[in-house]
């Protein structure tokens, strides 16, 4: 099995290589939180790049519920030929391409100004900036059927704007990652307790979403490897989930991890466990992958094509790439014609880890931002000049988002 061989799903259609762009917060939405021109854009570049699945970053199923500002939107219909066109452009070169869907429970910063909601209401621990952060209301059972639907109504009409499919997001401490977590689900009722009962949404989710749409729309799940958090969601619980998943119908699971707590998706734990610099997940994912009866793909770190080789030689059937596209969006067909290039990002030696991780996801969204505006990626930025632009850029978004919002 090679890079550049085509992987057929479970659905019957065909990915015409195992290379993934796996899905990055991108916040480049327009006005009306539908795809903006610029997002489109970023898209057309990884299409010419000829990576084999594009996942896109995260389309909210509420308005009011955002993982970020300029953060996109899919409640109905009254954009589709913008979501129309950005398929399109993803797809211009044989890719499929993934819509990941997404709430972010606790993890939505105050200043939206919307209500929090979560399984329970559990704050966030992340030092001086978890003031940042309202503490969550915990949902009622009607709350809990109406994100349901929320998930599923998202992919329907994903599928009708020409989507391939949808990755349902199950990780980085979302809100399904909520539910799986003993961690932040403290609930005594049927979504609480056991880790059958923690599973019972994610699981009622990809049910209702895979028998709404048609047999060849792709329907995958991201899930953690791990919380990397003492007493949180462990490996043995994401083996246990992935059996409830494997009848379900699902065309690919995605293993990642850690949370805003525990940013192990940038290679830094809370547990004391010790992640590789390149492909971070991939001891954890081996030893999950026995128990999957469908295709798995890890991201992580991944940058250099005899790491990604490896990842394709233990047994894994698709390699997620995130930061390096961002670098290099050409970076598969390079890979193709025997390049050996390998994009990273300037350093970051900060002492404060929480301040760290925001500076890199401002890195990754600088490079994204840049390509959307035609412009090549600049690895070199500093950190800190990251983190300013993006955190002017935040400011601008939020007050656009509470306009949209009709926030006061």
């Amino acid at each position: 099995m090679t890079l550049f061989q085509p992987l057929t799903l479970p659905n019957g259609t065909q990915l015409p290589n195992r290379l993934a762009k796996a899905a990055m917060e991108e916040n480049m939405a327009n006005a009306d939180h539908a795809p903006s021109e610029a997002l489109i854009r970023l898209y057309s570049q990884w299409a010419e790049g000829e990576v084999g699945l594009m996942i896109t970053g995260n389309v909210m199923i509420d308005g009011r519920a955002m993982t970020g500002p300029g953060g996109v939107v899919l409640e109905s219909d009254a954009h589709a030929e913008q979501f129309r066109r950005w398929a399109k452009a993803a797809k211009a070169k044989g890719a499929q391409v993934w819509m990941q869907i997404n709430h972010p429970g606790r993890q939505m910063q105050s200043n939206l100004g919307q209500t929090t909601v979560a399984p329970s209401a559990v704050a966030l621990e992340m030092g001086s900036f978890s003031k940042r952060f309202s503490v969550p209301r915990a949902l009622s059972e009607a709350d809990i059927e109406d994100l349901r639907n929320r998930y599923i109504n998202t992919a329907v009409l994903a599928e009708q704007l020409g989507f391939d499919g949808v990755q349902i997001h199950a990780a980085h401490g979302y809100l399904l990652s909520q539910f799986l977590s003993p961690i932040t689900n403290k609930r005594t009722d049927q979504w609480g307790g056991s880790i059958e009962n923690r599973a019972r949404l994610l699981l009622d989710v990809v049910k209702g979403v895979r028998s709404r749409v048609g047999k060849q729309f792709a329907v995958s799940v991201k899930i953690n490897s791990a919380d990397f958090q003492r007493g949180g969601f462990s490996e043995d619980d994401a083996k246990r989930v992935i059996e409830w998943l494997n009848p379900l119908g699902l065309d690919l699971i995605e293993l990642s991890g850690g949370s805003y707590e525990a940013p192990a998706m940038q290679g830094q734990a809370r547990d004391g466990r010790t992640l590789a610099r390149e492909a971070y997940f991939l001891e954890f994912a081996k030893d999950i992958a026995q128990v999957a009866n469908v295709p798995i793909m890890v991201t992580g770190g991944i940058r250099r094509l005899p790491v990604a080789e490896q990842v394709l030689d233990s047994g894994i059937d698709m390699v997620g790439i995130a930061t390096a596209l961002a670098l290099n969006p050409a970076l598969p067909a390079q890979w193709k014609a025997g390049q050996p290039a390998a994009p990273e990002l300037r350093p970051i030696t900060w002492n404060n880890k929480v301040l760290a991780s925001l500076a890199y996801m401002a890195m990754v969204k600088h490079q994204l931002h840049r390509m959307g505006k035609g412009l090549l990626p600049n690895g070199q930025v500093l950190p800190s000049v990251a983190l300013l632009m993006q955190q002017w850029e935040t400011l601008l978004r939020t007050r656009q988002y509470r306009r949209w919002a009709g926030v006061r």
